[in-house]
C-alpha cells in the first residue's frame, strides 16, 4: 500500500493499472503502474487545492479518462509557464541540423537477390559464394538482366532486376545504407541484408536538395515547443513529488520514465 499526502493507493489499484504499462518483467510493470498512479494522485490533489473543476463542456465527455485528461490540461495551463521558441532559436536549430532538412535523394537501381535466412549460417555462406560468382560474371561482361532472370529470387527478376526509383525509407536500413552511399554503376561488392545477398547496379542517382528555412520553420518551431513543453512539465512533476509526503514507494525522480 502507498500513501500520497495521506491518500491511499492500494495494491489492487496498482495491479489493475499494470495492464497499461507493459514491461520486461512483473516488478518493472508494478513500478511503472505505481509511478503513474502517484503522479495522477498528485495532479488531482493539486487541482483540488486550486479549486479547478471540469467545465460544462468537459462534463459531457464520455469517458473518465477524457475528463481526467481535460482537468490535468487545465492544471498544467494554470501552473506551468511554457515559453515558445523564438525565430532566432529556430534559425539556430536549422543551421546546426541542415542534414535533417533536405529532400530525399533518389536512385534507380537493379539487383539480383540470393536469399538466405539470417539464422542459417550454412545457407548464408552458400548464398554469399553464389552472389560473388555472379558478381564476377558481371565484371566479365555478362548480361545483368539475364543473370537476374536466372538467379534472382525477387519478383523484379522478371524485369531484369529493376527496382524502379527508390527514395530513403523504402528499403531495409542495411540495404539502403550501402546502396545510397554507392556511386552510379555496378557496386563492386556484394550487399548483405537480412534477406540474403544482393548484387546491385545503380543506374541513376540524384542527391537530395536543401530545403530553405522558410519551408521548415513551422516544423522546427513545433518540435522545439514540444521539447520545451515536455521539459517544463517534467520539472513541474519533480516539484510536486519533492513537496509531497509519499510513503511506501521509493520515488527516484531522475530515473522515472514518466518524469523524463
Amino acid at each position: 500500500m502507498i500513501t500520497v499526502n495521506q491518500s491511499t493507493i492500494s495494491e489492487a489499484q496498482i495491479l489493475q493499472e499494470m495492464q497499461y504499462h507493459p514491461a520486461k518483467d512483473h516488478r518493472s510493470a508494478m513500478i511503472d503502474a505505481a509511478e503513474s498512479l502517484i503522479i495522477g494522485e498528485l495532479f488531482n490533489q493539486r487541482a483540488q487545492e486550486l479549486g479547478l473543476s471540469l467545465s460544462d463542456t468537459d462534463i459531457t465527455l464520455q469517458s473518465e479518462e477524457q475528463k481526467q485528461n481535460s482537468l490535468l490540461n487545465r492544471l498544467i495551463e494554470t501552473e506551468v509557464s511554457i515559453p515558445t521558441a523564438s525565430d532566432q532559436e529556430c534559425e539556430l536549430y536549422y543551421s546546426q541540423n541542415l542534414h535533417k532538412f533536405c529532400t530525399s535523394p533518389l536512385i534507380a537501381a537493379r539487383h539480383i537477390l540470393i536469399p538466405a535466412p539470417v539464422e542459417d549460417e550454412s545457407a548464408r555462406a552458400n548464398a554469399l559464394e553464389t552472389a560473388e560468382l555472379i558478381l564476377n560474371s558481371l565484371n566479365q561482361g555478362e548480361s545483368f538482366s539475364e543473370l537476374a532472370a536466372q538467379y534472382s529470387k525477387c519478383d523484379s527478376a522478371k524485369l531484369g532486376g529493376q527496382l524502379g526509383q527508390l527514395s530513403k525509407g523504402q528499403t531495409v536500413a542495411e540495404f539502403e545504407r550501402q546502396v545510397f552511399s554507392a556511386a552510379e554503376g555496378l557496386i563492386p561488392h556484394v550487399v548483405e541484408s537480412r534477406f540474403g545477398f544482393h548484387i546491385v547496379y545503380v543506374d541513376f542517382k540524384q542527391p537530395g536538395n536543401q530545403l530553405p528555412f522558410s519551408a521548415v520553420k513551422t516544423r522546427i518551431q513545433d518540435y522545439l515547443n514540444k521539447k520545451v513543453e515536455r521539459k517544463a512539465i517534467a520539472q513541474y512533476i519533480e516539484q510536486l513529488i519533492a513537496n509531497a509526503d509519499i510513503e511506501g514507494f521509493d520515488f527516484n525522480v531522475s530515473s522515472s520514465p514518466l518524469v523524463q
